[in-house]
């Protein structure tokens, strides 16, 4: 399996952002997660099309953004003139999801969806198809920092499996929150083959060792 590790610029100093970006990629990470709250479908507010636009001047790693929005369909123009390689919208949102998805495709970017901690698995099974990436919050969406939750993983196996079924091998699942060695080799276990991390990577002393210790760790785990 090949595993790639996205820091989450949510995690980063948000006075240094630029600094931050470019730390991701001399630290040899597969890409930039980059989280984008609206304080209504989220209880906070991050960055907006701007952040995106500065990141994709600074480096050429892909750009993942996840719109925690309650309206994405709204948005998703924006994000991707700036330079979004991958969007992924939630499924839990009050627009229509699979036209969002198809009109993020007619763009030339990776659509993605997205589910909560809460939200079965079967709910992602009608839009698996349009998608090539599933996103599995580990965590309440909204704020870093958070610990892992552990009962997230049967529903990224279950996931997995679907995908499988749907005759999608090739589809990402990525997990996103309190992702570090043990957690994410955990989330590995179980299909997930892309791991977003924040503060275990932004915290790190030294981010290159770290996102080479994380991708060994899952590495090991998918063998």
């Amino acid at each position: 399996m090949n595993v790639k590790i996205l820091p989450s610029l949510l995690a980063a100093d948000i006075g240094n952002l630029e600094a931050a970006v470019r730390r991701a990629e001399s630290a040899g990470a597969d890409g930039l997660h980059l989280d984008i709250m609206d304080g209504v479908f989220v209880p906070n507010v991050s960055m907006g099309p701007a952040v995106v636009e500065m990141a994709r001047r600074c480096t050429g790693i892909p750009l993942s953004v996840h719109l925690m929005m309650i309206r994405p369909d709204q948005y998703v123009a924006q994000f991707i003139d700036a330079g979004a390689d991958s969007l992924l919208i939630h499924i839990e949102t009050q627009c229509d999801v699979a036209d969002t998805l198809a009109y993020i495709r007619d763009r030339n970017v990776r659509p993605g969806i997205a589910l909560n901690p809460g939200t079965p698995a079967e709910h992602a099974d009608p839009f698996l198809m349009a998608a090539d990436e599933v996103i599995c919050m580990t965590v309440e969406p909204g704020h870093g920092g958070q610990s892992f939750m552990s009962n997230v993983l049967p529903k990224i196996e279950a996931i997995r499996n679907a995908s499988l079924k749907a005759g999608k091998p090739e589809m990402d699942i990525l997990v996103d929150g309190g992702i570090d060695r043990n957690t994410g080799a955990d989330c590995v276990r179980r299909g997930a083959n892309v791991l977003v991390a924040g503060t275990s990577l932004y915290g790190a002393e030294d981010m290159s060792a770290e996102v080479h210790a994380l991708r060994d760790s899952a590495l090991a785990a998918s063998a």
